[in-house]
């Protein structure tokens, strides 16, 4: 059974005098994307593939993740935020990938989870991970057809 683990960036700095894509992580943003990491280490598994946004804050995150020799994808399409495009790149993934991570931004990243398993948590706040398992291939991605296996926040651990 496949899963995709939806991973909104860690907290930005605010940027003012930077163009929206080219704002680093804050502080709190570098301690949040560590404990990202260990999460997903502990929920397991690691993730066969990364597809993450090209924003400056979108790499410190995956980074700051630490997950070692994981292939990474930059993806220019997740910086532009629309769901549909997100959908694709997700029944685009290849077979032999079990476990997809997708790092990026809202709103479309809310949006994901809630079209993915027709639930989805009140907020996505900076830095959330959201795992949808899916029931079949990644070709057959549909709305409503996931089932959320985990939420976490910084917050709530």
């Amino acid at each position: 059974m496949p899963a995709v683990s939806v991973l909104r960036h860690a907290k930005a700095v605010t940027g003012f005098g930077l163009a929206d894509i080219d704002r680093p992580l804050a502080d709190r943003g570098r301690r949040d994307a560590l404990r990202a990491g260990e999460r997903l280490r502990v929920i397991g598994p690691l993730p066969d593939l990364v597809l993450c946004s090209t924003a400056v804050r979108t790499r410190q995150t995956l980074d700051g993740l630490a997950l070692g020799d994981v292939r990474s994808v930059f993806e220019p399409a997740i910086y532009h935020n629309d769901v549909d495009v997100l959908l694709d790149l997700i029944r685009q993934t290849e077979d032999a990938v079990s476990t997809l991570l997708m790092i990026g931004h809202n709103p479309s990243f809310h949006q994901l989870v809630h079209d993915l398993t027709g639930e989805a948590p009140d907020a996505f706040p900076t830095c959330a991970l959201a795992v949808v398992e899916l029931p079949g291939p990644w070709t057959e991605t549909q709305p409503g057809t996931g089932r959320l296996a985990d939420f976490w926040t910084p917050k709530t651990s």
